[in-house]
């Protein structure tokens, strides 16, 4: 986990990553074992004062097509059905929103409930919960470590660039 301020070279990767010019950039929140960005803090608005509730944002390209390889064998059913089942992860996954939304608010409160990725009662993004366990580190977000869990192996590897 890191967390620090968006350098010139910073931002010219995640603009190659995402494809785009990246919106809300607060900070780098976690990096690939190769030093790029892998996940993103941004502003709870956006420039224009449009709400952008998504606070951690995974920009690393390869992560992002293994987790999108996850979200597509149908995991995320999977672990929402698990949350009516498992009262202690639901409650682990409550706890996951709040911090969420504690970090969220700290920094400009948006006025909402509502966070990212689903939470707390269903899993909608494997993108957002692998984002915050990388920024928060393991032990915040049961479903963001599972994914990672899952991908050993496959990441953290290699030169993701």
């Amino acid at each position: 986990m890191t967390d620090g301020p968006i350098t010139e070279e910073d931002r010219a990767a995640i603009q190659a990553q995402l494809g785009r010019s990246p919106r809300g950039l607060r900070a780098v929140a976690a990096r690939c074992p190769s030093g790029h960005p892998a996940v993103v803090r941004t502003s709870p608005r956006l420039e224009d004062g449009t709400p952008f509730p998504t606070l951690y944002y995974l920009t690393c390209s390869r992560l992002c097509s293994l987790v999108s390889t996850l979200e597509g064998s149908g995991l995320m059913r999977e672990m929402t059905d698990r949350l009516a089942e498992d009262e202690e992860l639901a409650a682990a996954y409550l706890l996951a929103h709040q911090a969420y939304l504690a970090e969220r608010d700290a920094i400009e409160p948006l006025g909402t409930e509502v966070s990212a990725g689903g939470m707390p009662t269903r899993v909608k993004c494997l993108h957002v919960h692998v984002a915050h366990s990388l920024a928060a580190g393991k032990g915040v977000n049961p479903f963001g470590d599972e994914a990672l869990e899952r991908l050993v192996g496959q990441w953290p590897s290699g030169d993701c660039a």
